[in-house]
């Protein structure tokens, strides 16, 4: 069953329209790129899908075929025909070539000798074109060009432009550079370069001197603008230190009679327009008027000086710089003589001793501010410094001639023994002199050594005065008002820097005053109390006397009666004062007196007690004589 089955499929199996039928339905036309183009090129002319158009396929492909090879031969015969017109002309000009070649072949053995020549006369050109380039390269590095030339000897109307430094500079490079020169074969030609760059030097250095001496002469306006050209110049000419100080100079003199014009035209005219004011105009008030001319010469040194550093500002510090305070002294040496000459008249018209010193101060500052613009050998520095020694020495002048009218005609002390009228008013003066010199912007040592010579001048003559005046009075008046006038002078002084050593001299004599009206006071006291004959009895009582009760005038009734006046004393410690206490001045030092006395006189009320308490003594009963301890005294006193 099995075979017969099997001899049944294969008939099928080898069908050979079974075999492609199968072979269609197996093929996937999505892989196969060739069925897929193919059909597309079928789909351009297979238009109706028909009985007769399938029969009629092959013969249309055929015939499609046919054509499309007729048209690829047709452009194959026309690349041909192009071909051919291509090949003769390539043929053509390889005869051309030929025969250029030929003729080319017979000109060179016709010219050879002529391009021997040619060649050797190429070679020459090029050693002269070379020496040539040398000798331009020389002449531009070590000569001069016409117009450089032209413009170092100048023009007819004498100025100097930019050109003209730029000039000066390529001649003094090619100088230098003549120095390598001569450490090469070419001394000849480099000792003939540096003479004629040196005479092109000496003619640029003259024309310039003469042109910045004439810029320089016009530089004497009150306002200064120094060009650009002329600090140029300036700077050229520091290689010539002589014509370099010969300009300076020129300079110098130019605003020094500018500064003597402008110094005399603010004193008399004033400003532009009238503002400011004259100073003259400011004569009758000593410390303006001087104060504005001292500040007019501190301005105009300070603006000079600045004219003078734009001038040498392209100038080397050891060239230009350093002398720019020589010259600055010599500008300003012309205003000296006037304002010295009006300075003393100041002086001459004695304005007083305070006025005299503020001048002094203001002397002194601007003598400081101004030296720290010019040298110290300056004739206006030394100018400042005469007159400022002048005014001091005038001050103190004035200052000692007060103290002598003051000893020539010494005031006796007033009734309530205060101050005297001479000494409040010497001592305001004082008060004067030592606020302005507070005020004062002189240096502190300087300061300090003025104030040391001021308190000689007026406090001795004062402390001499009031001795001379108190000379006459008794030791208690004598002692209150010198108390109270020195009292005057340490207040004073007290405001001031500067003062203690004086205030401690002055604290010493109160002190020793102090102490002889504590004495009086508590002399008084005793005197009044009827202790003072009991306590000076005690104080000499020697024990070969014999006791005190046996000593007239100590028996215990009239010891009693004295200790019944203290006690009363004792009650009322202020009822007795004597009258000079009312004139201390000072409430602390009249409260030092009251409590140094009440010390005294508790002291000799104990020295008191202690006797009569004594049994040496051979008083009966001494509590009954004396009812009140040392202790108790002193806490009634206190």
């Amino acid at each position: 069953m099995k075979s017969s089955s099997a001899d049944q499929m294969d008939p099928q199996a080898n069908n050979p329209l079974s075999r492609k039928l199968n072979k269609i339905l197996e093929t996937r036309l999505d892989n196969d790129k060739e069925m897929l183009e193919a059909l597309k090129s079928l789909s351009v002319f297979f238009h109706e899908n028909s009985l007769r158009s399938r029969r009629n396929l092959r013969g249309d492909i055929e015939r499609r075929s046919l054509a499309l090879n007729e048209q690829f031969a047709q452009a194959i015969h026309e690349v041909k025909e192009q071909l051919d017109f291509v090949c003769e002309d390539v043929t053509s000009m390889g005869t051309c070539c030929q025969e250029m070649t030929n003729r080319l072949k017979a000109a060179r053995n016709q010219t050879s000798d002529l391009i021997n020549k040619t060649t050797k006369l190429q070679a020459e050109s090029q050693r002269l074109q070379m020496r040539a380039e040398v000798a331009d390269a020389f002449l531009n590095k070590f000569q001069l060009k016409p117009e450089e030339v032209k413009v170092l000897r100048g023009t007819r109307d004498g100025r100097l432009h930019e050109d003209f430094f730029k000039a000066m500079e390529r001649v003094k490079q090619i100088h230098n550079d003549c120095k390598i020169l001569l450490r090469t074969n070419q001394q000849t030609a480099g000792l003939e370069v540096m003479e004629s760059m040196a005479l092109h030097q000496e003619t640029a250095y003259e024309r310039l001197y003469r042109w910045t001496q004439s810029e320089c002469r016009m530089l004497s306006s009150d306002s200064v603008e120094v060009s650009p050209l002329l600090c140029q110049a300036m700077q050229a000419l520091q290689d010539r230190p002589v014509l370099f100080k010969y300009s300076l100079d020129e300079f110098g003199t130019a605003r020094r009679t500018a500064v003597v014009r402008g110094y005399i035209d603010a004193l008399t005219r004033g400003g532009p327009g009238g503002t400011p004011r004259p100073i003259e105009l400011h004569s009758h008030d000593p410390l303006r008027y001087v104060g504005d001319m001292l500040a007019w010469l501190h301005q105009a040194a300070a603006s000079e000086k600045e004219h003078l550093q734009s001038l040498v500002k392209l100038a080397t510090e050891q060239a230009g710089k350093v002398q720019i305070q020589d010259i600055l002294g010599h500008i300003t040496e012309g205003v000296c003589r006037p304002f010295k000459v009006r300075v003393e008249q100041v002086l001459v018209s004695e304005p007083g001793p305070v006025i005299l010193y503020k001048l002094a101060n203001l002397l002194k500052f601007y003598y400081n501010t101004i030296g720290q613009l010019l040298n110290s050998d300056a004739v206006l520095l030394s100018t400042l410094g005469e007159v400022y020694e002048l005014c001091q020495r005038m001050f103190y002048n004035a200052l000692n001639c007060h103290a002598q009218r003051l000893m020539e005609k010494v005031e006796l002390p007033p009734a309530d023994l205060g101050p005297t009228q001479s000494l409040n008013q010497t001592l305001s003066l004082l008060r004067e002199v030592l606020a302005s010199h507070d005020s004062s912007v002189v240096p502190l040592d300087a300061r300090q050594e003025d104030f040391a010579k001021v308190l000689s001048c007026v406090l001795d003559p004062l402390l001499q005065m009031c001795a001379v005046s108190a000379s006459k009075l008794n030791p208690a008046d004598m002692g209150v008002y010198m108390v109270n006038s020195i009292y005057a002078m340490q207040s004073t002084l007290a405001l001031y820097e500067f003062t203690d050593q004086r205030l401690e001299m002055l604290a010493g004599q109160i002190e020793a005053h102090l102490d002889t009206v504590v004495s009086e006071q508590a002399s008084f006291v005793l005197s009044r109390s009827g202790l003072s004959h009991i306590y000076h009895i005690i104080q000499q009582h020697q024990p070969k006397e014999g006791p005190l009760s046996s000593i007239h005038g100590m028996d215990a009734n009239t010891l009693k009666t004295s200790m019944s006046k203290f006690d009363t004393y004792l009650s009322s410690p202020d009822s007795l004062m004597m009258p000079q206490m009312n004139y201390v001045q000072s409430t602390s030092l009249r409260d030092r007196v009251y409590k140094q006395s009440t010390e005294l006189i508790s002291a000799a009320y104990e020295l008191i007690y202690q006797n009569i308490m004594d049994p040496i003594n051979a008083y009966k009963e001494p509590k009954s004589v004396v009812l009140r301890t040392p202790t108790q005294v002193k806490t009634l006193l206190a």
